[in-house]
């Protein structure tokens, strides 16, 4: 990180060329990426709240909006840092800079957005559930700050894996469906008959995936209105570091050959 503050107006002209990138030509701009997990939100809520009725959640679209916003951030982020290194190969090639700024910039690009669903979400949960207080609220940008640390270290890895191995965007395309529907999402572990009577399988669901307890922590405090437990912001503080000194290690062990396969 402080390679990359080091090369700060660097850092910034990339997020604004991809942010210039991302809405040129597009009447609608950043409200496409508030519009698509809206849309989401609806599909997910019509199904799962009215057809399949998996589950009875009060306020059930907040309960599915906190999960679908954590979720976006980080698949997107991944998706948009795996062609990153090769988007910007001539830079690459031409200059010396910390190759890392340019992932970073594609997962700020994501935070942005990630940040405008958060600031219109966390009133209108608070007017909905009737729930919230100063000191859980005061954890959101704790929360935030982690999660986007998890998810710079996941999308290092990506970046630098993909720019030697080009089948690694791929896989993890694939890999992220059924990572979608194994993620706390649309239902909470702990409601599930079949998970009750099988702790195994709800250990799996709950903390060997990486994504649902910080989901589990933004839904504790924007849609049950208290701070989330002890054990699960331990988790998530040691996943965000664990993630971002593996990303960041696994990258610079393997940008020294970049200008040749890029």
């Amino acid at each position: 990180m402080r390679d990359v503050t080091g090369h700060r107006y660097l850092f910034s002209q990339l997020v604004r060329r991809e942010l210039r990138r991302k809405y040129k030509g597009s009447s609608l701009g950043i409200l496409w990426y508030l519009i698509n997990p809206l849309v989401l939100m609806g599909a997910y809520t019509f199904m799962f709240g009215h057809v399949f009725r998996l589950q009875r959640f009060p306020d059930f679209p907040v309960f599915l909006m906190i999960g679908l916003m954590a979720w976006t951030f980080f698949q997107q982020s991944l998706l948009a840092a795996a062609d990153s290194l090769i988007e910007q190969g001539g830079i690459v090639r031409r200059a010396r800079f910390p190759r890392e700024t340019i992932p970073a910039a594609a997962v700020t690009v994501q935070l942005f957005t990630f940040a405008a669903i958060l600031v219109l979400l966390t009133p209108l949960s608070l007017v909905l559930r009737g729930t919230g207080s100063p000191a859980s609220l005061l954890l959101l940008p704790v929360l935030v700050a982690l999660l986007f640390c998890f998810v710079l270290g996941c999308s290092l890895i990506i970046a630098v894996l993909h720019a030697y191995f080009r089948d690694v965007a791929p896989i993890v395309t694939a890999a992220l469906l059924p990572w979608f529907f194994l993620t706390p999402i649309f239902f909470a572990p702990d409601t599930i008959p079949f998970v009750q009577h099988h702790p195994v399988v709800q250990t799996l669901l709950d903390w060997v995936n990486p994504v649902a307890p910080f989901i589990a922590a933004f839904r504790s405090i924007l849609y049950y209105g208290s701070a989330p437990d002890p054990g699960r912001l331990v988790y998530v503080f040691v996943a965000a570091a664990v993630a971002l000194l593996a990303g960041t290690t696994v990258f610079r062990r393997m940008e020294g050959e970049l200008a040749v396969v890029l």
